[in-house]
């Protein structure tokens, strides 16, 4: 896993990185700066956006990484120019049923918050906007450079919001104006996406498309539903949130979501270079590679995983005192988005496989059945349960969801990302974490967490070491004490 190491060990601080300016502009200066109202509404035009786009993206970025290395060095032409068009064709309808239906689409998603109403074409710009720049970052990626383009994702955003909320607490901008250019921040960091991967490679203009253009559309389209499945589960309680109870309470659900969001961090930093390598290993059907690949990042993303969670959990009331008073309270939603998170990195590059293979129709069929799953779930448990309903059926759903993927992976190929060590490292977490969960220092809650964290991850990694329960976490860790 050399390379997948490296570029994996540079996204990594690039991710967490950015969200650690994620985690100063969610907790503290959106809570602060803007009010509960207006933050609310900033939660649903993103989250909203991120429904739309794996619609507006047409599949592609996917569909990139898995066709292009089938295709010999200066036969990518056709394909290049149909994987950059394809999005127009979902993209144009769109835009027309915004401009002519504006009235009528506003007032379905303002039913409750009429707040909502003004900013269906927010909505639509950013869900372009994140569409075009995941099809050129996958542009990046196929040429296996990632780093670039995971620091625009993770980081270029969040420094530009944190500048706009500065300028909204200094009076030099309104808040109306801070959500006009939240919409040119993500046009721009599009742009400059654009301009980098056509550096990498400039596409030249080619309409004698691939002769396996059946099979490209078939599969695009297939991922527009599985992605946009994927994308519901995920985000559609925050958007249903807002068809129920007032916006303000989406604020204090997204900082509960922020926190437990956090988990994934390294699993999304892997994953830009594992989803093209595990593309290309499937492509010369090397089945030895692919296990050792699946349990590999199975056992660190859950290594990783599992100590941020325990982290987590074991600090939650402490960092809930530095919180407004209004945001404290989401522990339940905390826990359980936390686990989901948690049982994603235990998975590893399962939604590789399962979407570079020849069975990726039928998961993506599931995918939407459980999309329709969390949306009745949400319907059902958020007048019922209110945030704690919507934890809960996302959490139903991931669970559901992630054990189909699991079992249809070793259906298909024989092979599971458990192994014993997997055992060991859910024992060293379950102890560290029923220990320090009850550890209370009568210091500010800050220099609690801090202290208590420190001891935690000390604790953590040189058990690792001492018994090496990971070959790559104790390679790492050898090389950095010998440094």
């Amino acid at each position: 896993m050399g390379i997948v190491t490296k570029q994996a060990l540079n996204n990594t601080f690039i991710t967490y990185f950015g969200f650690g300016f994620a985690a100063i502009n969610t907790l503290f200066l959106y809570t602060n700066f803007l009010t509960d109202e207006y933050y609310g509404l900033v939660t649903v035009i993103l989250a909203t956006s991120a429904v739309l786009m794996p619609l507006l993206a047409f599949g592609v970025p996917n569909t990139l990484v898995k066709f292009y290395s089938g295709f010999k060095d200066g036969e990518t032409g056709g394909f290049d120019t149909l994987m950059l068009l394809l999005p127009l064709t979902l993209i144009l309808p769109i835009a027309l049923i915004a401009f002519f239906f504006n009235e009528t689409v506003g007032g379905f998603i303002s039913q409750e918050n009429t707040i909502v109403k003004d900013y269906i074409w927010h909505i639509f710009l950013i869900g372009m906007a994140m569409a075009y720049f995941e099809v050129f970052y996958a542009w990046s990626k196929v040429q296996m450079k990632s780093v670039f383009g995971n620091f625009m994702k993770e980081v270029f955003n969040r420094i530009g919001v944190m500048i706009l909320l500065f300028l909204v607490y200094f009076d030099i901008i309104s808040v109306d104006f801070f959500l006009k250019a939240l919409v040119a921040l993500y046009l721009l960091r599009t742009l400059i996406m654009k301009l980098y991967a056509y550096k990498l490679k400039m596409p030249k203009l080619n309409f004698r498309f691939p002769t396996n253009i059946r099979s490209i559309l078939n599969y695009s389209v297939l991922i527009i539903l599985g992605g946009s499945a994927a994308v519901i589960i995920l985000e559609i309680d925050k958007v249903m949130l807002n068809q129920y109870i007032q916006i303000e309470n989406v604020a204090y659900y997204g900082v509960a979501i922020y926190i437990a969001t956090t988990i994934i961090v390294p699993s999304r930093a892997m994953h830009q270079i594992t989803y093209p390598l595990t593309a290309e290993i499937l492509n010369k059907k090397d089945q030895p590679a692919l296990k050792s690949l699946y349990q590999k990042s199975s056992l660190t993303l859950f290594i990783a995983s599992g100590i941020l969670f325990v982290l987590i959990i074991t600090n939650l009331n402490e960092l809930f005192l530095v919180l407004p008073e209004e945001y404290r309270g989401g522990f339940i939603i905390v826990f359980l988005i936390g686990l989901t998170k948690v049982y994603d990195s235990l998975l590893g590059n399962n939604n590789a496989i399962l979407y570079n293979s020849d069975y990726y129709r039928t998961l993506l069929g599931m995918g939407i059945l459980l999309a329709v799953l969390v949306v009745l779930l949400n319907i059902w448990l958020i007048p019922t349960l209110g945030l704690n309903g919507a934890a809960l059926a996302t959490f139903i759903a991931i669970v559901i969801y992630n054990t189909i993927k699991l079992v249809y992976v070793k259906s298909k190929f024989n092979i599971l990302p458990f192994t014993l060590e997997t055992v060991k490292v859910f024992g060293l977490l379950l102890v560290l974490g029923s220990v320090f969960f009850f550890v209370t220092l009568p210091f500010h809650p800050i220099v609690n967490i801090l202290l208590k964290s420190a001891l935690t991850v000390i604790l953590y990694l040189a058990l690792l070491y001492r018994f090496k329960i990971s070959e790559d976490v104790y390679g790492m860790l050898s090389r950095f004490l010998k440094k």
